[in-house]
C-alpha cells in the first residue's frame, strides 16, 4: 500500500524575492531589536512547483533594518503531485508533514542567503536564530488554485 503522505521533490531553484539593508532606520545603541517572521505558499501547476516564500524582518521600534525573503522551488514528481493536486476541487493539499520539511530546509536557505547578502558588513551579526516551524506550519496546506491569478 503506497503512503499518500510520502511526496518525492526536488529542489529546482533558489529566488532572493526582496532584500533590503535601511542602515539609517538603524540605532547601535538601541538594543531593542525585533524579528518577524512570515510565510506564505506559492506555486507553479504546470511545473508541479511548491515554493514556500519565507521572509524576515530585522527592526527596531516598528522600524525594519533588514528585510529578506525567499523562495525555495521545489518540483514534486508528477505521481505524488496527482496525489496532491485534487482538480474536482481545485486544490493542492499539500500534508503538514511535508509542509514543515520544505519550510524546514528553507529556513537553512534562508539564513545562507542572509550570510551571503551581509557578508563583511555590520549587518552581519545577525542571525536567524532556531525556529519552532510547528508555530509557522499548523496544519496542512491548502491552495484554492480558482484564487490564483491567471496571467
Amino acid at each position: 500500500m503506497e503512503n499518500k503522505d510520502q511526496i518525492s521533490f526536488g529542489l529546482r531553484k533558489i529566488t532572493t524575492e526582496q532584500f533590503a539593508v535601511i542602515e539609517s532606520a538603524f540605532d547601535e545603541k538601541n538594543d531593542n531589536i525585533e524579528l518577524v517572521t512570515n510565510l506564505r505558499f506559492g506555486l507553479n501547476i504546470e511545473k508541479r512547483m511548491i515554493t514556500p516564500l519565507l521572509s524576515i524582518n530585522f527592526s527596531q521600534n516598528k522600524n525594519p533594518f533588514l528585510l529578506l525573503e525567499i523562495g525555495c522551488h521545489f518540483e514534486i514528481i508528477k505521481e505524488h503531485w496527482d496525489n496532491l493536486y485534487h482538480k474536482d476541487s481545485n486544490e493542492i493539499k499539500l500534508p503538514k508533514n511535508i509542509a514543515l520539511h520544505l519550510v524546514m530546509l528553507s529556513i537553512g536557505t534562508l539564513r545562507g542567503v542572509l550570510h551571503a547578502k551581509t557578508e563583511s558588513t555590520f549587518f552581519n551579526r545577525f542571525l536567524v536564530p532556531t525556529l519552532n516551524v510547528n508555530d509557522l506550519v499548523k496544519e496542512d496546506i491548502v491552495i484554492n488554485t480558482n484564487d490564483l491569478i491567471k496571467k
